[in-house]
């Protein structure tokens, strides 16, 4: 398997669903600006988001990739399946209890997810009525995690990548049709469209394992030692795996205790960052797991290491330009993407400031996706966690802090710092254990990506200022502004890597080319 085409299809189906994510929110945030509605829906769907990242798409996949490559490698693709129907029959068991409870406690729950909202409140009892109807969700997307996992494992990643445009595709359906309702009605809609969302995307990946005679079968869970040994890695992993979503989560919590629009300003900023996450840091990180595991199995660790060289020289190669482009123009940026309708100047400015932290940290959160799974490749769960617990931690502590003296800010700056944290103490361990070590490529092309990024990063600084006029114009002339600035740059920065050899026309070429052990 070829890590650069693999990673091309993940990211270009993500790259895909993130625009449409883009069209959706500027759908909503037009209809629903940075208001109370907008906040309680927003808690609605980043709750069951959070648990579907950590246990589904975090933990288990983190969990059940590497096992189930190892399966597939020695026992060979019927065990492996049979393997995959344990799995699936307990983990959906457990959901449907779990968010059963859920729902009942909800009214419980709410009070400490989040505690800004006034109890018996608007914003309190509409999130409580919102929230149930979201979190099935999560059941949903567990499901679709395992189905996406195994196709994943055989190196088929094209359906999977492309599952999240379906939701998109539904909330931006929902959104038109309830363009003219209520702020209360658009948000049950929206609410209703995200549990339509999970079970068209069960079916989806269904369609997609079948045609790849991939057959999974849901029977009576049975609890043996694969199993077992799939539950053990997989506790420490919900906080391993997912600490960038816990610390999301805080976000949100502590968010809900300041003004009204500061959970909405977190979210659209983070919409945007996520838009070079996805298709960089999970589309690097969805290869690499499957490939690392079964490299490792074969006792392949030279092949292994490179992967990961070759993993992170791309992954900055990409994300180090989006990160300065993120922090030299986010206003510009929030201003043509969201200041429509509802949506005003002042929460376009509240909402550039926090794209600018979150921005911050851009390198760490796409580092996290390479550095974890060697952790994971080798079965352990455990060493992540205790990343995750201590950034955690920081970002708890820096959030209530930073929050006294620069607001929603505050909040981007402490995921940001934590983050890096995280990258810092996973490498260092990766070194220690002799797992990892930088190659004389992967640095000299690391000094030259950093060169034409600081190019790059001046020449927007300069060219923003002679296009002031144009980004107080009409949106057709704030349009032509933000794409003048983003090509521009694009171009300034493609000379940069070419001159100074980070990414060699030929060199690209030989990559697509060559064969996964060449």
């Amino acid at each position: 398997m070829n890590l650069i085409k693999s990673v091309a299809t993940v990211g270009g189906y993500t790259m895909i669903s993130r625009v449409l994510g883009f069209l959706r929110d500027i759908l909503m945030a037009s209809v629903l600006g940075a208001g109370p509605v907008a906040d309680v829906f927003l808690v609605a769907f980043r709750i069951p988001n959070m648990f579907r990242r950590l246990v589904a798409e975090g933990a288990f996949s983190a969990a059940f990739i590497p096992l189930f490559a190892r399966k597939l490698e020695s026992e060979g693709k019927e065990m492996a399946l049979e393997f995959a129907g344990h799995s699936l029959s307990v983990l959906t068991g457990f959901l449907l209890i779990f968010s059963a409870l859920f729902m009942i406690f909800m009214p419980v729950m709410m009070q400490f997810l989040a505690p800004g909202f006034e109890i018996s409140g608007m914003r309190y009892e509409l999130a409580v009525e919102y929230t149930r109807i979201t979190f099935p969700y999560l059941t949903a997307m567990a499901i679709v995690a395992l189905l996406g996992g195994i196709l994943n494992a055989f190196y088929k990643f094209a359906a999977m990548a492309a599952a999240p445009i379906l939701l998109n595709i539904i909330l931006i359906g929902s959104l038109l049709l309830a363009f003219n309702e209520r702020e209360e009605t658009v948000g049950l809609i929206l609410c209703w469209s995200v549990a339509a969302a999970g079970l068209a995307q069960i079916v989806y990946l269904t369609i997609a394992c079948w045609r790849s005679d991939i057959k999974v079968r849901l029977g009576r869970p049975v609890i043996n030692k694969d199993i077992k040994r799939l539950f053990r890695l997989m506790l420490p992993g919900m906080l391993g795996a997912g600490v960038m979503q816990i610390n999301i989560l805080v976000g949100t919590i502590i968010a809900s205790l300041l003004a009204t629009g500061s959970i909405s300003y977190l979210y659209y900023a983070d919409r945007v960052y996520q838009l070079p996450l996805g298709v960089i840091g999970i589309a690097v990180g969805t290869a690499l797991l499957p490939m690392l595991s079964r490299q490792l199995r074969s006792g392949e660790e030279k092949t292994a290491l490179n992967s990961m060289n070759r993993a992170m020289e791309l992954s900055m190669l990409l994300t180090l330009p989006a990160a300065a482009a993120l922090m030299i123009i986010p206003e510009e940026i929030i201003t043509v993407l969201f200041q429509h309708g509802e949506f005003t100047e002042t929460a376009s400015l509240a909402t550039a400031m926090a794209l600018l932290a979150f921005a911050t940290g851009l390198p760490a959160y796409v580092l996290v996706k390479i550095l974890a799974p060697g952790f994971f490749a080798r079965e352990d769960t455990t060493t992540p966690v205790v990343a995750g617990v201590l950034a955690m931690i920081l970002n708890v502590i820096l959030s209530l802090v930073l929050i006294r003296y620069i607001d929603h800010v505050g909040i981007a700056v402490a995921t940001s710092l934590s983050s890096w944290f995280n990258v810092i103490f996973l490498f260092i361990t990766l070194r220690r254990r002799g797992h990892y070590t930088a190659d004389k490529r992967l640095l000299r092309r690391l000094v030259g990506i950093i060169l034409a990024t600081i190019i790059m990063a001046g020449s927007l600084y300069i060219a923003r200022d002679f296009l002031d006029s144009l980004f107080a114009g009409d949106v057709t002339n704030r349009i032509m502004a933000l794409g003048a600035l983003v090509a521009g740059g694009g171009g300034i920065y493609v000379i940069g890597v070419l001159i100074t050899g980070a990414a060699p026309l030929t060199d690209i070429k030989n990559m697509l080319k060559r064969r996964p052990n060449a």
